[in-house]
């Protein structure tokens, strides 16, 4: 049986390095299915204002790219674990209708949903040090992240290295999921 692993958190929550560190300590292969991965799909002018807003721009909400885009994704993702596949996915559940469709979509299947959290002034420290953000978008999903979800577990990656962090959720794919089955 394939097995599924939702990272949530906000923007410059570490999710991208514990996704790495997940692909490199997890013995058999997971494909990065994330958000970024969807995102980079896109045309190029997508990326920057005004059209990043119709995708993941618009405070702490989606644009209607965005929704078509990330329900796809989850689509995507059931597919591919359907014929086998691990999968590891970041995400950011900024929006109720996505934590609902995945609820349908993987609670049924082997899929575990973790929660990434960390300090909004970590967020935006990091966001400041990366070159590839919007600046305020750790602070524009900070009080949404979390609010349509419950989790399988939970990290904090201001408190722990992303091995470490890994290390965790490989401990917690010993026992089913529930996340998924509780929000549907």
């Amino acid at each position: 049986m394939s097995t599924i692993i939702f990272l949530n958190g906000t923007s410059s929550s570490g999710k991208t390095s514990l996704l790495k560190a997940l692909q490199n300590q997890l013995r058999e292969p997971y494909l990065d299915m994330g958000i970024d991965r969807f995102i980079w799909m896109l045309p190029k002018r997508y990326l920057d204002r005004p059209l990043w807003d119709d995708v993941l721009g618009k405070a702490h909400h989606s644009g209607p790219v965005g929704l078509i885009l990330f329900s796809g994704m989850h689509h995507a993702i059931a597919a591919a674990a359907s014929r086998g596949n691990n999968v590891v996915a970041d995400h950011v559940f900024v929006e109720k209708a996505w934590a609902d469709e995945c609820a349908n979509l993987f609670a049924d299947m082997n899929a575990y949903l973790i929660g990434i959290h960390c300090p909004l002034e970590v967020l935006e420290q990091r966001e400041r040090g990366r070159k590839d953000r919007t600046l305020g978008q750790a602070r524009a999903q900070f009080d949404v992240i979390h609010r349509y979800t419950k989790y399988d577990l939970e990290v904090d990656t201001s408190l722990l290295t992303p091995e470490q962090c890994a290390q965790k959720i490989i401990e917690r794919l010993q026992s089913p999921p529930v996340a998924f089955k509780k929000l549907r």
